[in-house]
């Protein structure tokens, strides 16, 4: 080998991008009804641990997140959709929300939502461990009947 000089090391930099699956679901109106007595409610949450944001990488390397996230509606309401990232302590880190748009049986609408967290929030994603993710309905005079699939990925970019 020639022509390498073993004190240029040190500048080396790798920045790899890592896609990752963060949470998939498809629900229907069922999940929105009490099973003891079928009582409608309109709120419906579920907690999530991401212990992989505990890796030594993303504590030491992580520079930004793309995250994304893409609902498929054929109910004719339209819902709102939090998603929370919270720590170890159960401290909100980040809050995302926005709204799903209705759709029909016929007609599926497609919702997608982008957030990016750079560098400069980067310590929110490092602190969180936990994703819950919440979705309430916005019931109106159409029959509450459809599927709403859900899918979210996280783009996690480093600098090594």
């Amino acid at each position: 080998m020639k022509d390498i000089d073993l004190d240029q090391a040190e500048e080396i930099s790798l920045s790899p991008d890592i896609d990752v699956d963060l949470l998939i679901y498809n629900i229907s109106e069922d999940y929105f009804y009490q099973s003891k007595n079928n009582v409608f409610q309109p709120v419906i949450r579920d907690t999530v641990r991401l212990e992989f944001l505990d890796d030594d990488y993303i504590q030491k390397d992580l520079t930004e997140v793309e995250f994304y996230f893409r609902h498929i509606n054929t109910f004719p309401q339209r819902f709102s959709h939090t998603i929370k990232f919270l720590s170890n302590a159960g401290r909100e880190q980040i809050l995302i929300r926005y709204e799903v748009a209705p759709g029909s049986l016929n007609n599926p609408v497609e919702t997608e939502y982008t957030e990016v967290i750079e560098e400069n929030r980067i310590n929110l994603i490092r602190n969180s461990i936990q994703m819950v993710v919440e979705l309430e309905a916005h019931p109106n005079s159409e029959e509450f009947k459809g599927e709403l699939e859900f899918a979210s990925t996280g783009l996690f970019k480093f600098d090594f």
